[in-house]
């Protein structure tokens, strides 16, 4: 518990999966961490009570990605309950399948997806920007079809994971003279419930995959600690693939 000891980390979506592992990460480098959390409650307090056994600081917040006033008020409150902000992890998304050619899927769907998986980091890193200072940290979670959609029916999730690396290299220059970094970690396909490794179609996933293999939540989470730590202080504006060699 060095690298990170007495930062104070917000993250979004960290109930479960990649999310989880990442609270439990930064917690275990020694940063106090905040996360939200939509509706796992017991999962959430779960979390929460693990860390805080372990020694460490967990405060978990409801708080919807999709509504921009709650994500930035969950911002507000973490800073508050333990004084200040020193990184910010934009995990929270979803996924949706969505076929431009299908007649029944609404622009409804795709401005819920905008409003998690855009909208709502728009918002949360603006009102993060406030409170971060010199050695500040902007992490987005992206995915690997940002730069690959390499299956129909993904196009509007794909083009809001774009739009996050788009933002992390704008956002890089907003925030560098502040000292600042802003940078984007793209998983591939990762051992979570909402896509086990050992599903039907894993099989022809692992098949598009360099090492084949999903990854595993944990490391994830280890790219996001490094780009959290002193050791990446002059990495900004970049776009680090984690996904076993998918668009290699």
């Amino acid at each position: 518990m060095s690298n990170l000891a007495n930062k104070v980390a917000f993250v979004t979506g960290g109930s479960r999966g990649i999310g989880a592992a990442i609270v439990k990460r930064l917690a275990a480098d020694g940063a106090h961490v905040a996360f939200t959390y939509v509706s796992a409650t017991d999962k959430a307090l779960a979390l929460a009570t693990t860390i805080e056994e372990a020694g460490g600081t967990a405060l978990p917040i409801q708080a919807d990605s999709g509504d921009a006033a709650a994500i930035a008020a969950a911002i507000e409150t973490a800073v508050q309950r333990l004084g200040g902000l020193d990184i910010i992890v934009n995990n929270a998304g979803v996924s949706v399948f969505s076929p431009v050619d299908h007649a029944e899927d609404t622009l409804d769907v795709v401005a819920r997806l905008h409003a998690i998986n855009v909208t709502g980091v728009a918002a949360a890193v603006r009102t993060a920007s406030k409170y971060l200072g010199d050695g500040g940290r902007v992490i987005n979670i992206g995915s690997s079809f940002a730069d690959r959609v390499a299956f129909a029916g993904f196009a509007d999730y794909a083009a809001t994971k774009a739009a996050l690396a788009a933002y992390a290299r704008g956002w890089a220059w907003d925030l560098g003279k502040k000292g600042i970094t802003v940078n984007t970690i793209q998983p591939g396909p990762t051992d979570t419930d909402m896509n086990p490794d050992n599903s039907d179609f894993a099989t022809t996933i692992k098949a598009g995959l360099a090492l084949g293999r999903y990854a595993s939540p944990d490391e994830i989470a280890a790219v996001v600690s490094f780009v959290a730590s002193p050791d990446a202080s002059f990495v900004t504006g970049a776009t680090i693939n984690v996904d076993g060699g998918q668009n290699a």
